[in-house]
């Protein structure tokens, strides 16, 4: 049976620390999470120990991609580049200190992203080299560019290490109309699963089955690819003032409920 996963962040929950939350999740019947990378180490195995001791899967790291520096820089010459390589190397790093499986990477942000070019193909050539020596999949997620997604699993087609992270919402609600799954479904390792209002850049990160999202095509295109891996929700539980009389407790167990609900229709027979 595939398991169930989601997000967490401390900061969602005023005065909630790591090992309150992670137990929070393991309550509500969650298998695993993934979290954002944190230069502080101190917070990685924090989160790291309350995993072990709540029974979760520390299953992947997102690494950084627009504070302080937007990863659009990796496609351009000069110091804000470097670093934003470097922070993509220290979470696949970090991912292996922790054994955790998957680094979360995106190759855009916003509406003007640089085209690929050399400077970009040195740098993902280093991030993939780490990538393979350390044994930890990356899995590139769609933004709003296509060609930056092409143009990695083109490059590195052969490279067990790069894989596809479809993440539904942002589908919707960024490139309304395109269709990943068909493109790279092959290369899937990992899910970011979240609804919205299908409105262009309205990327709200709400419970699924709030939203205006199809998720009957959800399955169907995970059932045609015949993924097996966790279908991991990403939630922003106060970013689209939906759920603000709900309590953590409450709102985890609703997201719960819907996971639930989405692996049962990918549990049924193709017509």
């Amino acid at each position: 049976m595939r398991k169930l996963g989601i997000n967490f962040e401390t900061d969602f929950w005023p005065g909630m620390d790591e090992q309150a939350g992670l137990a929070l999740l393991r309550e509500a019947g969650f298998d695993c999470f993934f979290t954002d990378y944190y230069a502080d180490d101190a917070v990685l195995a924090r989160y790291a120990k309350a995993a072990a001791q709540s029974g979760m899967v520390f299953e992947s790291m997102h690494a950084p991609f627009s504070s302080p520096i937007s990863i659009n820089a990796i496609w351009h010459e000069g110091a804000d580049g470097d670093a934003m390589l470097e922070a993509l190397l220290d979470t696949i790093r970090a991912c292996q200190r922790y054994g955790v499986r998957v680094a979360v990477v995106h190759l855009s942000s916003g509406d003007n992203a640089p085209c690929v070019n050399d400077t970009g193909h040195r740098r993902l050539d280093r991030l993939v080299e780490e990538a393979v020596r350390r044994n930890v999949v990356i899995g590139f997620e769609n933004q709003r560019k296509l060609a930056n997604l092409a143009f990695v699993f083109e490059l590195y087609d052969n490279v067990p290490q790069v894989r596809f992270c479809w993440d539904v919402g942002h589908e919707a609600c960024f490139t309304p109309g395109r269709e990943y799954m068909p493109l790279f479904g092959s290369k899937l390792t990992y899910t970011h699963i979240h609804d919205n209002l299908c409105q262009y850049n309205g990327d709200l990160h709400m419970i699924p089955f709030d939203g205006k999202i199809d998720f009957s095509r959800v399955a169907e295109r995970l059932r045609e690819y015949d993924y097996q891996g966790s279908l991991t929700l990403e939630l922003l539980p106060r970013k689209s003032g939906y759920y603000s009389e709900l309590t953590a407790r409450e709102y985890y167990s609703r997201a719960f409920g819907t996971a639930v609900r989405l692996r049962g229709m990918l549990d049924q027979p193709c017509k």
